[in-house]
């Protein structure tokens, strides 16, 4: 069985991505036409959530080897494995700035969901968010300048937006529904996400100040995880 990661990232003909088939979850990257897989991580432990740094020299990805879920960076051959987050909480789902200078996460390490983010060296661990819910799902604008994420504060799981210094938050979707996993489109204008508003998951995209959201697919099935 393979499980491909959450947002998994296709750069330059390369697409990295986890799986399970050597008997636990590890990352593996391989060519835009499937060619030239190769495993990057090899442990007992769960390796999950690949994203590309802007260069494409590095990966971020999340690991429970050191007993809990923290994140991880790796040269794009898998070597160079370093812990960068180093906390007792769990710490998850890294996306790296397109500058390449920070990486956004989510974690509870202070007690509930929050978003963080940090130097892609683990230096000036920041906290982004700061309230009694949970906020997950970071995902950089293509200039840097904003995060996209998902939040339950005001009782059902909506998409939000705040500055990259975590000022300005403003909730984008309001419904009674679930709206998770949303991802800005290269161009900065458009917002896709997952909702289950229809009841069952399926994929919709809105402008990227959450007007006109469209439902783009539509099946019996739950579709998940858009790019």
């Amino acid at each position: 069985m393979v499980a491909v990661a959450p947002l998994a990232s296709q750069v330059s003909s390369r697409i990295a991505f986890y799986s399970d088939r050597d008997g636990n979850r590890e990352i593996y990257a391989m060519n835009g036409d499937g060619s030239g897989q190769a495993r990057l991580t090899n442990n007992e432990a769960k390796d999950v959530s690949p994203t590309w740094s802007a260069d494409r020299s590095k990966i971020a990805f999340q690991s429970d080897r050191d007993g809990n879920e923290e994140i991880y960076v790796m040269n794009a051959d898998g070597s160079g494995q370093i812990n960068l987050s180093r906390n007792a909480g769990e710490d998850v789902r890294p996306a790296w700035s397109p500058d390449g200078e920070k990486i956004a996460f989510r974690s509870d390490r202070d007690g509930d969901w929050q978003i963080y983010v940090m130097n892609t060296d683990g230096s000036e661990q920041t906290r982004l968010t700061n309230n009694s819910a949970r906020d997950s799902d970071p995902e950089w604008s293509p200039d840097g300048t904003q995060i996209v994420f998902s939040s339950n504060r005001d009782d059902n799981f909506e998409t939000y937006i705040m500055n990259a210094d975590g000022s300005g938050q403003t909730r984008l979707t309001d419904n009674t529904s679930t709206d998770l996993d949303p991802i800005w489109s290269s161009d900065g204008a458009r917002i896709a996400f997952r909702s289950d508003r229809d009841n069952s998951w399926q994929i919709y995209v809105m402008n990227a100040d959450g007007s006109e959201p469209t439902q783009i697919t539509d099946s019996t099935a739950n579709d998940l995880s858009p790019t």
